[in-house]
């Protein structure tokens, strides 16, 4: 599809606004290559499809866009059925193993890959602004990804004496696994919401809705960039920033502040 010929499915497409208008006086010889039509298509929503459809007075294009929108409307009942959470749940020690560790291996519906469920446990303690700074951020991610876990728990009430430097926390499952753990979050600074699912989504515990992962860019200031690859070489910083890391945490003690790795077996 050439988007610079005068058709007319080209000038429906200019009619929705999704095609600039042709300018008359153009007169490149070598106009750039044309979007594709199914690129084109996946940047509208439901409705607009519908509407597009039914201003087709081509019988073979307008099939096209109605076989186009059933595939959308089949992939946002299925993208329903996954998003089964949606907020965030409070959870005590005793309930840890069987709402993440074992919520993280049950696959979502239509899930052949078997994925298993992307569980985030945010541990926590009132009181402490960059904790209660990333309660917001826990909400609003919970609610923007139905389909992730979030539950949350005070930090000493599931690691006996945590200390108040460590939180707040955030382990991820997914699979009965961690996949990836941050502690001290916003220790060093005022931590951004963009950030924080930035890392969710890299480390594939949040899958966004095909059509977000297509339009949606998570942007990271140039600090939090830099900051971010000095983590990603450095796996062990100091209680004092934030850190990064897969492993399962070890030995914390009342007495033991330091940036050693503490046990976390529930």
């Amino acid at each position: 599809m050439n988007s610079n010929q005068d058709t007319e499915f080209n000038e429906a497409l200019r009619k929705h606004g999704i095609l600039p208008p042709l300018d008359p006086r153009s007169s490149s010889p070598s106009p750039p290559p044309s979007p594709n039509l199914d690129d084109i298509l996946e940047e509208l929503t439901t409705a607009e499809l519908q509407e597009l459809e039914e201003d087709m007075d081509d019988d073979d294009a307008e099939r096209y866009i109605a076989q186009h929108r059933a595939q959308r409307l089949a992939q946002e009942r299925l993208e329903g059925q996954r998003g089964r959470f949606g907020a965030v749940l409070p959870i005590g020690r005793d309930d840890y193993t069987r709402e993440v560790t074992e919520a993280s291996k049950q696959n979502e519906v239509g899930d052949d890959e078997a994925r298993g469920t992307g569980v985030v446990c945010f541990l926590y303690k009132e009181g402490i602004p960059r904790s209660d700074r990333a309660h917001t951020h826990i909400c609003t991610l919970a609610t923007r990804y139905p389909r992730t876990k979030f539950v949350s728990i005070v930090g000493d009430k599931c690691i006996p004496n945590l200390p108040d430097s460590r939180v707040p926390m955030f382990i991820a499952y997914r699979k009965g696994e961690i996949v990836t753990q941050i502690t001290a979050w916003g220790s060093d600074r005022e931590r951004k919401l963009e950030e924080l699912e930035a890392l969710f989504i890299t480390s594939g515990i949040i899958i966004p809705p095909k059509k977000l992962r297509a339009d949606t860019r998570v942007h990271l200031d140039d600090e939090s960039e830099e900051e971010n690859e000095n983590y990603n070489h450095h796996p062990r910083v100091r209680s004092t920033s934030t850190l990064y890391s897969t492993k399962d945490v070890r030995n914390v003690s009342k007495k033991d502040d330091s940036d050693s790795d503490f046990d976390f077996d529930l």
